[in-house]
């Protein structure tokens, strides 16, 4: 162990990697009934110092960070049925035109990710469907119905950007092209 972080919160839902890796990103599920804060921690990487924890003031726990691959954003599911887009840099700011909305997350850990050209925003859904995002216009352009369970997970293939895996809450995994 080279270093150890403590939130002191509820438990860690995901870490993210800030580029340059000088700065990373936890979601939390530290959402009470009176305050938001702690649902994403912005952390130095060398002095183990929280550089901000109120990056996201709505009361939702966030499941799932991602990482633009091409722009300084990243993208956090929320469990309000929605992800929410940030800028990489401090100060994080929400960017509050841009909301991608559609799919259902019902307290799942449901992930989400970006395609490996910066254009599409995937996620699964709590009614076993993936949504394709337009990153640009945060609009629907494709849905899969998927999986009968949750799907909890979709990602792309590093090498092969046309092929899609997708899993769901019972274990099934499937390979899209």
């Amino acid at each position: 162990v080279l270093r150890v972080y403590k939130a002191a919160v509820q438990q860690t839902l995901d870490v993210l990697f800030l580029p340059e890796g000088r700065e990373f990103l936890t979601s939390t599920d530290a959402v009470s009934r009176d305050s938001a804060d702690r649902t994403i921690i912005a952390w130095d990487f060398q002095s183990a110092a929280k550089i901000s924890n109120q990056i996201f003031h709505e009361r939702y726990t966030c499941p799932s960070l991602s990482l633009h691959p091409k722009e300084s954003m990243f993208v956090a599911q929320t469990n309000g049925n929605y992800m929410a887009l940030f800028s990489a840099q401090r100060p994080y700011r929400i960017n509050k035109k841009k909301r991608y909305e559609g799919h259902k997350v019902e307290g799942f850990a449901v992930g989400c990710e970006f395609s490996p050209d910066g254009t599409l925003l995937v996620t699964g859904s709590s009614d076993g469907k993936v949504f394709f995002y337009n990153y640009h216009t945060s609009r629907i352009i494709r849905t899969l119905s998927a999986h009968k369970e949750a799907c909890v997970r979709a990602i792309f293939h590093p090498v092969l950007p046309s092929l899609l895996a997708t899993c769901d809450w019972a274990g099934e995994i499937k390979i899209w092209q």
